[in-house]
């Protein structure tokens, strides 16, 4: 059965989702970047696994929901911290970030019986998932993070390595507010859309 990794930041003002203010205030891109987290790790949960791991920049908080193991992020680049969540993994693995709150334990229940990785391409270029058969820190390593062909570069990466790939569905990242309001409608009864509407209402505080 596979390993399933959640990488992610603790959701603090000024260090989260920075890109959604304006139009939202600090404190609200933390309170809807903690939503976001709080809805993927409850999916994380809820799908059949091996072992669940929180990869964390912080401290766990109340949002952390029982059965995961949490170890800290490794320091160096995006690139570095990814391939060491995967080097603490002994099998299959399958990794994802924070910010897909609209991912489903359909989505991150795979089968690797008959490919050799998993890609998750992301609307904006990068990629939400990766999951790997044999966890290799070196298929990520060196791969430019945060770009607009950030995805294209990892899954090239995977191919030059001979491995087999499976596509999964392309997703939409919360990174603006556009984003947020496009992703809460693709998951509306989730913590992430209550806590959208709720800054909404709100306004700027």
């Amino acid at each position: 059965m596979t390993t399933l990794l959640v990488i992610a930041k603790e959701p603090l003002p000024g260090r989260v989702k920075t890109r959604l203010t304006p139009p939202f205030t600090p404190r609200q891109a933390a309170e809807l970047a903690e939503a976001s987290l709080a809805d993927t790790l409850h999916t994380v949960a809820a799908t059949p696994a091996a072992r669940r791991v929180l990869v964390l920049d912080g401290a766990p908080g109340p949002w952390l929901p029982p059965g995961f193991d949490v170890v800290a992020q490794c320091a160096g680049g995006l690139d570095e911290r990814l391939a060491d969540a995967f080097a603490r993994c002994a099998g299959p693995a399958l990794l994802i970030g924070m910010d897909t709150p609209q991912v489903t334990p359909e989505l991150l229940t795979v089968d690797f019986a008959d490919c050799d990785a998993y890609f998750g391409p992301a609307q904006d270029g990068g990629f939400w998932a990766l999951g790997l058969a044999e966890p290799d820190p070196r298929l990520l390593r060196g791969v430019p993070m945060s770009t607009p062909t950030t995805g294209r570069m990892q899954r090239e990466r995977l191919v030059a390595a001979g491995l087999r790939v499976r596509d999964l569905p392309r997703l939409r990242d919360v990174d603006t507010a556009d984003d947020a309001r496009a992703v809460a409608v693709l998951a509306p009864r989730g913590r992430f859309a209550a806590r959208l509407a709720r800054c909404a209402t709100a306004g700027p505080r």
